[in-house]
C-alpha cells in the first residue's frame, strides 16, 4: 500500500522469533539506524512487524533484521519446510515404455540411495530450523523434564556417569535455547548486551566450570517465562480483538429470486449468508436475543438495542425506523430488518478494533524512557559481573570457581526482561479498557500526556450543546391577525430558507399544528438576513433582530422600527439574555428593495420566535468531574456572547470566550497552553484546526461520526461528555502502575543482586526471581483490563 505524498511502501513480515518486548526494543534498536524508515508496528501475538518506509529502504531493512538474528518471512510462511522423502512411483505403478523391461525397478535402486541421502538431509535441515525458533509449551516443557533430570543425575549418580547427566543438560539446553544462543550470538557480534546476550553467556560459562544442571535448568526455566509473558502480553493485545466475537459470522439476508435481495416483496426468503459476503444494500434481519452481523439502517421493527460493545453505554438505546445500528449489538426485545450500509470489514466496530490495535503498536513515552534505562542498567550489572569475576579473587581471596558462579548469578539478575514488559503489558491493557469503556485512544502518548492536563477547553455548539437548534417559545406580537393565521405564515416562510434556525421554527410550528402548504412563487432566502416573500398581498420576513437593526436588545431601536411596543423589546431582550436566537416575523411597508432595516422599508413586528440549542444533560456534571480532579475549564465559541454565557453558566463553567473565529480560538489555545497542557473537546467536523492545536484532541461525535474516528487524539464513542475525567482518572491510575512496576521490578532485582554478591543466591533463585518480577508485573498491568472508576 503506496501514499503518494510520501512514496511509502507498508510491508509485513513474519518473524518466528519475535515474541516478546524485549525483541521489539532489539528490532527497533537494530533498525534505528537504517535510512528511510518511518513507522515500526508490531503484533507479538502474531509474530508480525510491519514496516512504513521507502521503497529503496527495504532491502536494507531485511539486511539488518538478518544480521540482528531476526529472518523476516512472508506472514503466511509455514514454520518450517516440507521434508521431500515420497518414494516417487517405485511402486504400483504403469511404466508405460511400450517394450519388454527385464528390470522394472533397477532404476529405482539406482538412485534410492541419493534420493534418501536428500530426503535425510531435508528432514535434518527442518528440524535445525524448527530449533532456531522459540519453543513451543511442549518442548519447553520437555527441556524443563531434562533439566530435573540432569539436576536429580548429579546429586545422585556416581561421578564416573556425570557425562551422561552432562548429555542430559545439553540436550536440555539444545530443546530450551538454540534459539536464545542465536540471539545472543547475533547481539554480541553487534557489541549489544541484550537479554539473549547475557543467557547465553551466563549458560555457557556455568557449563565451563562444571555447573551443567542448573546451567540446564536455567536455559529451560528462562524459556517458559518467555512463554507464559508471551501469553499474558497477548491476552492484553487480544483484548479489544475479542469484541470481534461479539459480531456473528453469519447474517440472516433477505434474498430475491435466489439473490440477496433489496427490494420487492412476494417470494422472499431468508438464508444465512458469511457476514463478510453480505454486500452493503443487502437487508438483513435481527431477531431478539440475536447479535448484528453489521452495520446498517433499521428498516423495518423496533427494539431495545445494547450498544455497550461500541459505544460504551451501559442503558440500552431504543431503535425504530431509520435509526443507525451496528455490528456487535445485541438487540433485545423485538425483530428489525436492517439494511446494511458497510461491509464486514468496514464496520464501525472493525474500525475501532483496528484504530486500537494500531494506537497499541505504538510505543509509550514511557516504554521509551525504560529502553533508555535498560541500556544503561544492563552494561552496568555485567560490568558489575565481569569486576567480581576478576577481582573477587584478588580483592576478597575468592576461590576462582566461586567468583565466577557469583558472576554468572549477576547476569542472570541482570537480564531487564521485567522492566521491558512492565510498560507495553500496561499501556495496551489500559488502551484495552478504554475501548470497552468508550473512549478510543489514538496512542500510548496521549494516555499518558492526559494525566497531565491543566485545562480543558470546550466548544459549544455540538459539544456543550445537543447541536440540534429547536422552537422553544413563540410569541404574537399584534392583534393586525389571530394566533394561528400569524404562525402559519411564519411556517410558510421558514419552509423556504436552509437556515439551521429557519428549519428549527418550521419544524417547531409544524410539531404544534401550525403547518401550512402556502405556494410563494417570490420567496427570496438571503444568507445572514432572512427570507421575504409575499403572503396575501403583503410583504412579510422572518427576521433576525441584527437585519432588523436590532443588533442587541441593549441597543434603541432604529428607525424604521416602532417604537410603540416595549413590551416585545423586553420580551426579545430576555431571550437573548437567555442565549436563544430570534427571528422576527414582520411586514415591510414602504418603497424598498432587498431585506432589513437598510432596504429602507419599514418593518412592522408580528410574532417573535426563540430557538435555542438545549445543554446536553450531562455537562454539568461532566464539568464539575473535572473541577475535583484540579482541571480549569474553558469555553470556546464563535457564538454570541448571551447564548455563550448562558451556556457556560448553565455548565458551570467559569471562563467563556465569545464571537471567536478559527483564528482566535487557536490564540486562546496558545495562551492556554503557556500555563500547563490543553485539551480541546468538540465535535470533530468544524473544530480540526483547534483539536490539532492541543496537546490531546478530543472528539465528541458517539460512534455513526467517521470524524470522531479520525480527526482527533482521542474519540468519545459514546458521546458523553463525562469520559473526559474517565480519561484523566485512567491516565492517572495507568500511571501509577507503571511506577508500582518498575518499582517491584528493581526492587526484586537490587534484593537478589546483594544477595548474589554475598554469595547467598543461586541461579535458580536468579531465574526464579526475574520470572517471578516479569509475571508480577505483567499481572498488575493486566488489572487494568477491569479498572473502573471510583
Amino acid at each position: 500500500m503506496n501514499t503518494a505524498s510520501s512514496a511509502l511502501t507498508e510491508v509485513t513480515w513474519r518473524i518466528p522469533n519475535m515474541d516478546c518486548a524485549a525483541e521489539e526494543s532489539e528490532i527497533r534498536h537494530a533498525l534505528a539506524r537504517v535510512a528511510g524508515v518511518r513507522r515500526l508496528a508490531f503484533r507479538l501475538g502474531a509474530r508480525t512487524l510491519t514496516v512504513h518506509a521507502e521503497q529503496e529502504a527495504l532491502a536494507h531493512v531485511e539486511a539488518a533484521l538478518r544480521s540482528a538474528g531476526f529472518a523476516p518471512q512472508p506472514p503466511d510462511a509455514s514454520n518450517a519446510p516440507q521434508a521431500a522423502g515420497h518414494c516417487g512411483g517405485c511402486c504400483g505403478h504403469e511404466h508405460g515404455h511400450g517394450h519388454a523391461h527385464p528390470h522394472p525397478h533397477s532404476h529405482a535402486r539406482s538412485d534410492l540411495y541419493p534420493r534418501l541421502h536428500s530426503g535425510l538431509l531435508s528432514r535434518l535441515q527442518a528440524a535445525w530450523q524448527a530449533l532456531l525458533l522459540p519453543p513451543a509449551l511442549g518442548r519447553t516443557l520437555a527441556a524443563l523434564a531434562l533439566a530435573l533430570g540432569a539436576e536429580l543425575w548429579h546429586a545422585f549418580a556416581p561421578e564416573a556417569w556425570a557425562a551422561a547427566g552432562m548429555a542430559l543438560a545439553a540436550l536440555a539446553v539444545l530443546l530450551a535455547g538454540l534459539c536464545t544462543y542465536a540471539k545472543g550470538l547475533a547481539a554480541l557480534r553487534r557489541a549489544r548486551l541484550s537479554i539473549s546476550a547475557l543467557m547465553a553467556v551466563a549458560v555457557t560459562g556455568a557449563f565451563a566450570i562444571g555447573q551443567w544442571p542448573e546451567a540446564a535448568m536455567v536455559m529451560a526455566l528462562y524459556a517458559l517465562a518467555e512463554h507464559l509473558e508471551a501469553r499474558a502480553v497477548d491476552r492484553a493485545r487480544g483484548a479489544i480483538a475479542r469484541l470481534l466475537d461479539m459480531a456473528p459470522a453469519q447474517a440472516e439476508v433477505r434474498v430475491e429470486n435466489g439473490k440477496s435481495g433489496q427490494g420487492g416483496e412476494s417470494g422472499e426468503t431468508w438464508r444465512k449468508l458469511p457476514a463478510a459476503q453480505v454486500a452493503p444494500g443487502s437487508v438483513i434481519r435481527a431477531k431478539p436475543g440475536a447479535r448484528l452481523a453489521l452495520d446498517g439502517t433499521v428498516i423495518q421493527g423496533q427494539s431495545a438495542v445494547n450498544q455497550a460493545p461500541v459505544t460504551g453505554e451501559s442503558l440500552p438505546v431504543d431503535k425504530c425506523e431509520g435509526d443507525t445500528v451496528y455490528a456487535g449489538t445485541l438487540n433485545l426485545s423485538g425483530t428489525l430488518l436492517v439494511r446494511v450500509t458497510a461491509a464486514a470489514q468496514d464496520t464501525q466496530l472493525a474500525r475501532i478494533i483496528h484504530a486500537v490495535e494500531q494506537a497499541q503498536s505504538e510505543r509509550a513515552p514511557m516504554q521509551a524512557f525504560i529502553d533508555r534505562f535498560a541500556a544503561i542498567y544492563t552494561p552496568a550489572v555485567f560490568a558489575l559481573a565481569l569486576a567480581v569475576a576478576l577481582l573477587g579473587p584478588l580483592a576478597a581471596s575468592w576461590p576462582w570457581h566461586e567468583s565466577i558462579y557469583k558472576a554468572l548469578v549477576l547476569l542472570v539478575i541482570a537480564c531487564p526482561c521485567a522492566l521491558v514488559i512492565a510498560t507495553p503489558a500496561t499501556v495496551v491493557s489500559a488502551l484495552a479498557r478504554a475501548a470497552q469503556l468508550g473512549v478510543l485512544i489514538k496512542g500510548g502518548v496521549y494516555l499518558e500526556q492526559a494525566r497531565q492536563l491543566r485545562t480543558v477547553a470546550f466548544d459549544k455548539t455540538g459539544t456543550l450543546t445537543l447541536g440540534q437548534p429547536a422552537l422553544a417559545a413563540c410569541q404574537p406580537l399584534s392583534d393586525e391577525a389571530d394566533e394561528a393565521a400569524l404562525h402559519a405564515r411564519a411556517h410558510a416562510l421558514a419552509t423556504h430558507s436552509d437556515h439551521p434556525v429557519a428549519r428549527a421554527i418550521a419544524s417547531g410550528l409544524a410539531a404544534q399544528g401550525f403547518a401550512a402548504s402556502v405556494d410563494l412563487p417570490d420567496a427570496q432566502d438571503v444568507p445572514g438576513l432572512g427570507v421575504r416573500a409575499t403572503v396575501q398581498s403583503q410583504r412579510l420576513c422572518l427576521i433576525s433582530p441584527r437585519a432588523a437593526g436590532l443588533a442587541r436588545a441593549s441597543e434603541s431601536a432604529p428607525e424604521s422600527v416602532p417604537k410603540s411596543a416595549p413590551e416585545w423589546q423586553a420580551a426579545l431582550q430576555a431571550h437573548q439574555a437567555a442565549g436563544r436566537s430570534v427571528s422576527l416575523l414582520a411586514r415591510a411597508e414602504g418603497e424598498g428593495s432587498g431585506i432589513g432595516s437598510e432596504s429602507g422599508e419599514t418593518l412592522t413586528p408580528l410574532a417573535l420566535y426563540a430557538v435555542a440549542d438545549a445543554i446536553k444533560p450531562e455537562a454539568a456534571a461532566a464539568v464539575q468531574a473535572l473541577h475535583q480532579l484540579g482541571v480549569q475549564t474553558v469555553m470556546l465559541s464563535g457564538d454570541h456572547a448571551q447564548a455563550v454565557g448562558a451556556v457556560a453558566q448553565a455548565a458551570g463553567i467559569s471562563q467563556a470566550h465569545a464571537e471567536l473565529l478559527p483564528d482566535g480560538k487557536l490564540a486562546q489555545l496558545r495562551a492556554l497552553q503557556a500555563q500547563g497542557r490543553v485539551a480541546m473537546v468538540g465535535d470533530g467536523i468544524n473544530d480540526a484546526p483547534a483539536l490539532a492545536a492541543a496537546d490531546i484532541g478530543i472528539a465528541v461525535g458517539g460512534a455513526g461520526a467517521d470524524v470522531a474516528l479520525e480527526a482527533a487524539d482521542v474519540a468519545l464513542m459514546s458521546g458523553g461528555l463525562n469520559r473526559v475525567a474517565t480519561l484523566i482518572r485512567l491516565s492517572r491510575h495507568t500511571h501509577r502502575v507503571l511506577w508500582a512496576n518498575i518499582a517491584v521490578a528493581l526492587g526484586i532485582k537490587l534484593a537478589f543482586l546483594a544477595l548474589a554478591v554475598t554469595g547467598h543466591a543461586s541461579m535458580w533463585m536468579a531465574v526464579f526471581a526475574d520470572v517471578g518480577a516479569s509475571l508480577l508485573v505483567v499481572t498488575l498491568g493486566l488489572r487494568l483490563l477491569r479498572w473502573h472508576e471510583d
